[in-house]
């Protein structure tokens, strides 16, 4: 089946983005519409999604964060479960 979506949309793309003071290492794919976010679990990071990513961008503009403390993302300087909540909160309301 062809795609209809372009080849560089297809492909991840890779960037940093400052949510809430954390720099959160964010994995994209996919065009401008229709989001979905891919959360990883515990002990994991958004390497996981590597394969899946490409074969959603067709129909999706594909997400997937390393959560705070995980992957390439930073140690939050504050710690507990509500500060590790609310970063969950941020990157969700960021995609």
């Amino acid at each position: 089946m062809e795609s209809s979506v372009p080849d560089k949309l297809r492909r991840t793309r890779y960037r940093f983005v400052d949510v809430g003071g954390v720099r959160i290492f964010c994995r994209e794919a996919g065009a401008e519409q229709s989001p979905a976010l891919l959360l990883h679990g515990f002990p994991s990071s958004s390497h996981m999604y590597r394969e899946l990513m490409p074969e959603l961008a067709d129909r999706y503009h594909v997400m997937a964060p390393d959560l705070p403390g995980f992957g390439f993302t930073e140690v939050p300087n504050r710690t507990g479960f509500t500060a590790y909540l609310r970063s969950i909160g941020r990157i969700a309301a960021s995609a």
